[in-house]
């Protein structure tokens, strides 16, 4: 046993001491290279040799290029690598540089000037990969400085030592793939020629092709963006999100004059849209963003799907729930809020018993459910404080028609459960929604937030909306609102114009390419909702089965129809089993109920499938199917979804043209619930339903 260890550690010496000598060598042929850059100065030698270490490990480095669209300007270094690109421009002051009140300072003069040539530089570079279809948030400015020990920050650029640049750089996160790299320095290359220097002045650039070698067929940009996209589209799906395309581009550098809004089927990327537009607006803004869903569980994601896009801005955008963030924001200026959940529901529950279940609404529905959605979407939800307005409302996507008596009933239920709810000295959710407009319309001075994002603004209350733009007003680049009517998953709905909020000109801009679902998988999917047209949040009618662009074609749709429930499940396991751990990483399983939810939670662990609660998934990448419901499953997506029983989930009296008003509601909500669970998969949609043999 002690000689088996003795022997490791003498076997981990010897590796450390093969890993010092290849560096050292690394490092003396890096300063020999750096040393034939005559035209460069010695604090640039140095630098570059730095960055040359790095090259050993599947980065490239132009040094001395032409700025494209400038007379005589050029560019120190671009550095190109798995951690990103980075242009660098080198310094080789006396004075150590300082960060002040957000300037640039050495030797107690200005020198800002240099930063914001380095910004416009960056600026082409952005324009440049984003013809590959790369975010701008690939694009880092960074200034390195020659005899200088320095790591800090000074807004969207970074400040790095002669001896700090290469360990920083090493510690990127990967954002891409070998592939990748070659294509953007290649590109790169005719973006940002040469410098006025002779051929024999300067070698290749570092790690680059030798110009001899024969065209790889990387050189049209077509193909390029084509490559890039099957690359993020084979990457697991938490890292797929770093590709744009033109289109959705043009929107993240947009400057608008005031709200705008982001609309578009499933799978045209609106999220995506909303991601990097918070991580562009933060890279250029000293303020903090906030960005805002409905879903609990959407912020966490999508804060690490961001952090791994743009560390550098991740903790200046606040990812909040809007409940979540409403009860921090009142409870910080001095209001109390008791929110307590179960306590108001037994305050409907009892209103309900002695005003509601004995008055005419029984004859409309004899169920309590439809009648409090009533009051939490319709009357509560819009900010109704009087009967008069009650009555006159237009109750948009809710079906069931109410006469004046029948309002006047729901209105004397609105009261008792308000009564009630007052006597118990609690607050429901919609309550502290409408405490934190109160609070937001009347405050005065500095707003927190420069910008809010609002993503599935569809299903948001219309108080949710007024409250959210209350923040920021109709300041330039400071509301964005990204979502999509079909994909309402809650009752009651509103026009954007009735929140004052007024999107004019190319402020609402529609996405229609498809990137994440295959036609099979479009078609399926909208069959489920084909007869039910609904109102966009423009007021704009659009029929349910849409015209969607497509772009991908691999996905597929497998029914699993089977005569009984064991059948059923059994099929599903074997599915789920055949999966390796990476496709088990990128699988969900989603259900309608909580019910639901729980049997397969069984099933599943009975089994040894491992699975992870979408209610707890983070955004990083875990070797366990997720599961979790159609809503939490809202602004997701996954490379495999299964279905199971889901025909089960749909009212059977929505189906027929007897049903009441209220049933064909629940069926048209339980469809756009489904619809949206459908358009989560990529590569595969399997659907299990239970067919007994007479059925069949």
């Amino acid at each position: 046993m002690g000689r088996s260890a003795g022997s490791s550690a003498s076997r981990r010496a010897q590796e450390a001491r093969r890993q010092e000598r290849l560096l050292r060598e690394q490092w003396q042929a890096a300063r020999r290279q750096a040393e034939r850059w005559e035209a460069a100065s010695e604090g640039e030698r140095r630098v570059a040799a730095q960055l040359l270490m790095l090259t050993e490990r599947g980065w490239r480095l132009l040094v001395d290029r032409r700025w494209p669209g400038t007379r005589a300007a050029n560019v120190d270094m671009l550095l190109i690598g798995p951690g990103g690109v980075f242009v660098i421009d080198v310094k080789n002051w006396r004075a150590a540089p300082e960060a002040s009140a957000g300037r640039l300072r050495a030797g107690g003069f200005s020198r800002d000037e240099h930063r914001r040539k380095l910004l416009a530089v960056t600026k082409t570079a952005e324009s440049a990969v984003a013809s590959l279809g790369m975010s701008p948030v690939a694009v880092r400015p960074l200034m390195a400085f020659a005899g200088q020990r320095v790591d800090t920050e000074l807004g969207r650029v970074r400040l790095l030592g002669e001896h700090e640049i290469g360990p920083a750089l090493l510690s990127e996160r990967t954002r891409l793939s070998a592939q990748s790299v070659r294509a953007l320095a290649e590109h790169l290359e005719r973006v940002f020629p040469e410098y006025e220097a002779p051929p024999a002045a300067r070698p290749p650039a570092a790690g680059a092709r030798p110009p001899d070698a024969a065209s790889d067929g990387l050189f049209d940009l077509d193909g390029l963006r084509e490559a890039a996209l099957d690359e993020a589209r084979r990457a697991p799906i938490e890292q797929w999100m770093t590709f744009l395309d033109p289109d959705q581009l043009t929107l993240v550098r947009r400057n608008w004059a005031g709200p705008a809004r982001i609309s578009g089927p499933a799978g045209t990327g609106k999220t995506v849209v909303a991601l990097h537009r918070a991580a562009y607006l933060a890279q250029r803004t000293n303020g903090r963003i906030l960005y805002v869903t409905f879903a609990n569980n959407l912020p966490r994601v999508q804060a690490t799907f961001l952090k791994t896009m743009a560390p550098a801005v991740a903790d200046r955008i606040d990812f909040r729930s809007l409940h979540s963030w409403a009860q921090e924001y009142v409870s910080g200026r001095g209001v109390p809020v008791r929110l307590h959940r179960k306590k108001a529901e037994t305050a409907f529950s009892l209103a309900w018993k002695h005003v509601g279940r004995g008055s005419c609404l029984a004859e409309i529905d004899p169920l309590p459910h439809y009648w409090q959605e009533e009051i939490n979407y319709v009357i509560k939800g819009r900010g109704i404080t009087s009967f008069e307005e009650y009555a006159a409302l237009v109750r948009r996507r809710r079906r069931a028609s109410l006469r004046r008596p029948h309002r006047q009933a729901v209105w004397a239920l609105y009261e008792a459960y308000e009564s009630e709810r007052t006597e118990r000295a609690v607050h429901d959710f919609n309550d502290v929604l409408s405490l934190a407009l109160a609070e937001a319309a009347g405050r005065t001075g500095h707003c927190a937030y420069t910008a809010v994002i609002v993503d599935e603004v569809q299903d948001l209350t219309l108080v949710g909306v007024r409250l959210l733009h209350a923040l920021v007003g109709d300041s330039p680049n400071g509301l964005l609102l990204v979502g999509d009517g079909q994909q309402a998953v809650y009752p009651g709905g509103f026009r954007l114009s009735d929140a004052g909020i007024d999107i004019r000109g190319d402020r609402g801009q529609v996405l229609r390419a498809n990137y994440r679902n295959s036609k099979e998988i479009v078609d399926t999917a909208l069959s489920v909702v084909a007869e039910d047209s609904f109102e966009d949040l423009d007021g704009l009618p659009t029929p349910g089965r849409r015209d969607v662009d497509l772009t991908y074609h691999d996905g597929r749709v497998h029914r699993a129809g089977l005569p009984t429930s064991a059948a059923h499940d059994e099929a599903l396991l074997a599915a789920l089993r055949a999966l390796t751990p990476q496709q088990l990483a990128d699988s969900a399983v989603l259900c309608p109920t909580q019910r639901a939810i729980e049997r397969y939670q069984r099933l599943l662990t009975r089994a040894g499938i491992p699975v992870c609660p979408l209610d707890r998934y983070d955004g990083h990448p875990v070797a366990a199917v997720k599961l979790g419901s159609y809503r939490r499953a809202k602004g997701l997506e996954f490379k495999r979804v299964y279905l199971p029983r889901y025909d089960a989930g749909l009212p059977a009296d929505a189906q027929h043209g007897t049903a009441s008003e209220t049933a064909r509601e629940r069926g048209e909500l339980a469809r756009s619930q489904l619809f949206v669970a459908m358009t989560r998969a990529r590569d595969m949609l399997w659907l299990g339903s239970v067919r007994p043999q007479r059925e069949r």
